[in-house]
């Protein structure tokens, strides 16, 4: 059984004027998103600013959203990392604070072999207990993983479920979606192709968009799982002027600038992330008007 079907939303992390994590703001932004309809939330990822945390405040904050959400929806702690050993370690801990899944993105920078990838996240997996998600992103992380290794390890470690697949690349999907015979539980980490990865039998997607339209996002999802796939394509090409917005910059820049336009006063961001250009915030603030959330 899959972790979550729908849309997940990838949480940023509030911070207050100090640079501080903000928990009071972290429990308004949880306690909107479970009333907005979202199916889950991914917990310090890359959208929540992880690379930036101290391993004592990525914990904490797992803890925190854990605690908040009491188990109504489920909570997927992003806990990769580069180093076998730290991504062990946070991971171990992550699911000590009650996370109910594992976000793991792929080693950076060192990066690593096919075979290297298959014996990191083999150790990963097998010191927890809670399912685990691989997380495809090359543009970020300079590493492809084959969509042999992806469908190899869905099937040989059995709390290896599935993959967020942030690469674009839907011949690559497609491939694996053929290799893994129902093994791979993929997700969509782009806002802009939900319908189409669903098409492929995809489970949902984890998403920024959902930071500021939750409920637009798993509607996208809901409906193409009841059958009205138009309707799901109708919403998705809704929202295409405003996704493109929200990565004009460098994710979370201008998904924070965008929750702040809307009054939520989550802060700014730890350098080397830095505020918003002028006119792409003028650019973002017309597509959130013409979208209706501003």
């Amino acid at each position: 059984m899959a972790i979550f079907e729908g849309a997940g939303v990838a949480l940023i992390t509030p911070f207050t004027e100090s640079g501080e994590v903000n928990y009071r703001k972290l429990e308004e932004l949880l306690e909107e998103q479970i009333a907005g309809g979202t199916d889950a939330i991914i917990s310090c990822g890359t959208t929540g600013e992880s690379s930036t945390m101290t391993h004592e405040e990525h914990i904490q904050v797992v803890r925190y959203t854990c605690q908040v959400v009491k188990g109504r929806i489920p909570v997927i702690a992003g806990t990769g990392s580069n180093c076998t050993r730290e991504a062990v370690h946070l991971s171990q801990e992550a699911e000590k604070a009650g996370a109910d899944g594992l976000l793991l993105v792929t080693p950076y920078y060192n990066k690593a072999t096919q075979k290297g990838l298959t014996a990191h996240y083999t150790a990963i997996a097998q010191s927890v207990k809670i399912p685990c998600l691989l997380y495809h992103i090359p543009g970020r992380t300079g590493v492809t993983m084959a969509p042999a290794t992806i469908a190899s390890l869905c099937r040989n470690v059995p709390n290896i479920v599935g993959v967020k697949e942030a690469s674009g690349n839907f011949s690559s999907m497609a491939a694996l979606m053929h290799m893994a015979e129902g093994c791979v539980d993929l997700y969509s980490g782009n806002d802009d192709q939900i319908v189409p990865l669903l098409a492929m039998g995809g489970k949902g997607v984890i998403s920024v968009l959902s930071n500021v339209a939750p409920k637009q996002t798993h509607d996208i999802c809901q409906a193409f799982f009841e059958g009205d796939v138009d309707k799901s394509l109708q919403l998705q090409l809704k929202a295409i002027p405003l996704i493109t917005q929200l990565f004009c910059e460098v994710n979370p820049i201008p998904v924070k600038a965008a929750l702040n336009l809307m009054g939520k006063e989550v802060g700014g961001l730890r350098m080397p992330l830095t505020e918003m250009e002028p006119q792409h915030q003028e650019d973002l603030a017309a597509a959130m008007r013409a979208y209706g959330i501003l």
